[in-house]
């Protein structure tokens, strides 16, 4: 699915620059509150460097190394089967990049991160607004992540990968420091895991568990084509209701227009016009 600019979203581009140039022109000039920040503004996330990526699966049972099965995520309960079934990691067992037997319904390109920003359903941990870079252009309901589904870019040797964050781990959960900040992983496991990767993702990246990749955030509008803008109902290659960078520009045009009728309500009441 190639990505285009809607034709509603051009006009209502251009009648906002119209509406600037006349407000210009006419009269006092409308500023956007500093408070409000510009979802338009392109943002470059900061580099997480030699860290060490192990693989994890949909379906996975528990082991000594790994405690934690993975039927569930730490954002859907019932994952396996918003998936469409357990995600193979036998090579054998795969057709591309996803299980021979059934095509995903979700992106099978996915990761986990040690932080998860919810306490639960109905709120979001104290420090996720401060921490997290894009949780006020979200503006998200109590206890709806702003995580999940976020893209990041992944870099293994020459190979650069795409995938998206559905599941809170390797080990912990609470771990902004390193995940929003500039700390190494606190996790100590595994060789200091840092980062859990997909069978797609390791089969793209050609890598085992244990090795070390770069990873970063990228915005939605950064990532480009490739396997994992195919399939999956999550996947807003696939489905446009889930970019929310692209919901989030409607909201602040939404905003802006009610600034600019304000103040023209503003002007025609006090006789300017």
């Amino acid at each position: 699915m190639t990505r285009t600019t809607s034709k509603p979203y051009v006009i209502l581009m251009t009648f906002f620059v119209l509406c600037s140039m006349a407000l210009q022109a006419q009269g006092p000039k409308v500023s956007t509150p500093t408070g409000h920040r510009d979802p338009f503004k392109p943002t470059y996330y900061p580099w997480k460097k030699n860290i060490t990526a192990t693989i994890f699966w949909i379906g996975e049972e528990p082991t000594a190394k790994n405690p934690t099965p993975n039927h569930a995520s730490s954002w859907d309960s019932k994952w396996e089967k918003s998936y469409g079934g357990f995600d193979d990691p036998d090579r054998n067992a795969r057709s591309g990049y996803h299980p021979r037997a059934f095509v995903p319904k979700q992106n099978p390109f996915y990761v986990a991160l040690p932080y998860n920003d919810c306490v639960n359903y109905r709120m979001h941990k104290p420090e996720a607004s401060r921490v997290i870079p894009w949780f006020r252009k979200y503006n998200p309901k109590p206890g709806k992540s702003v995580c999940k589904g976020r893209w990041i870019q992944i870099i293994h040797g020459r190979r650069i990968c795409y995938a998206q964050w559905e599941d809170c781990g390797p080990f912990t959960t609470d771990d902004w420091q390193y995940v929003f900040g500039n700390q190494r992983p606190k996790n100590k496991e595994n060789n200091g895991a840092g980062i859990d990767v997909s069978p797609a993702v390791r089969d793209y990246l050609r890598l085992q568990s244990g090795s070390k990749v770069h990873w970063r955030f990228v915005d939605f509008e950064h990532v480009p084509q490739g396997p994992w803008a195919k399939v999956g109902n999550n996947n807003p290659f696939v489905n446009a209701s889930m970019d929310r960078d692209r919901i989030a520009k409607i909201e602040y045009m939404k905003y802006l227009k009610r600034l600019r009728d304000e103040q023209y309500k503003k002007k025609d009441s006090s006789g300017s016009f």
